[in-house]
């Protein structure tokens, strides 16, 4: 069976992580981005051409262009991955609509509108795989990083609501929740600021691109066939 897997964001750090990690276990890749070119050419000429089957760009920010990435999908898809995401850091009442519009359109409408249209491939084979990346913040909530935390936690909704109700068609629906993980989307951070969160996470270390991306080989796997609707913390016991 042909293993195609749309990775959602791989120009990210974590998305490029999650693109090396599956490419090396044989999955052949379509790779969205949308502004960080440049990131996903370099990956590109990284792995190896066979293992890349297309390179998508997306804006996904609102619903023409999550159509049009949509009309972009040329091969049929077994996993979809979604790693992109934007944070955004302020006071909630300080907040405009435009923001909340964007960051509802990219963590939320971006997976219900691709995965509506790829569900009936999977249900029709019987088989795929749909992955999250969510957010520790979208279980606990973070001050000053409301709307995000709000969409985080739709995205844990739909994971668990999703399982539901594709686990009978053998459609295996499921999140990853990391923590803090080292990436240029904690560059808001000084290092102070970093060092004194390192402190109170138990394993003493920030996260890696890679946990997370082993976390995503896990679920994509067999040996994870009996995990369902579930939320998977990569978060050194933060």
């Amino acid at each position: 069976m042909n293993k195609n897997c749309l990775i959602v964001g791989a120009s990210g750090e974590i998305g490029m992580e999650i693109a090396r990690r599956v490419a090396s276990e044989g999955y052949r890749l379509l790779l969205h981005y949308n502004q960080n070119k440049d990131s996903l050419e370099g990956l590109y000429q990284e792995l190896e051409p066979e293992s890349v089957l297309d390179v998508i760009h997306g804006d996904l920010s609102n619903s023409t262009g999550i159509h049009s990435f949509l009309e972009k999908i040329h091969f049929p898809v077994q996993s979809i991955i979604f790693a992109s995401g934007k944070s955004h850091h302020g006071l909630f009442q300080d907040t405009s609509e435009e923001k909340m519009d964007e960051m509802i359109h990219i963590h939320v409408k971006a997976p219900w509108m691709i995965t509506k249209a790829l569900i009936p491939d999977m249900v029709r084979n019987h088989t795929g795989h749909i992955i999250l990346i969510s957010s520790i913040w979208g279980d606990v909530g973070a001050s000053c990083e409301v709307i995000y935390s709000s969409v985080k936690g739709a995205q844990n909704s739909f994971v668990k609501a999703l399982a539901r109700e594709l686990g009978q068609s053998s459609i295996s629906v499921n999140g990853v929740s990391p923590g803090f993980i080292d990436t240029k989307m904690n560059f808001s951070f000084s290092e102070m600021e970093k060092q004194e969160i390192i402190e109170q996470i138990p394993l003493n270390r920030a996260g890696k691109p890679s946990d997370v991306a082993q976390a995503v080989s896990f679920l994509l796997d067999e040996r994870s066939s009996y995990i369902q609707g579930e939320i998977i913390n990569v978060t050194g016991a933060w």
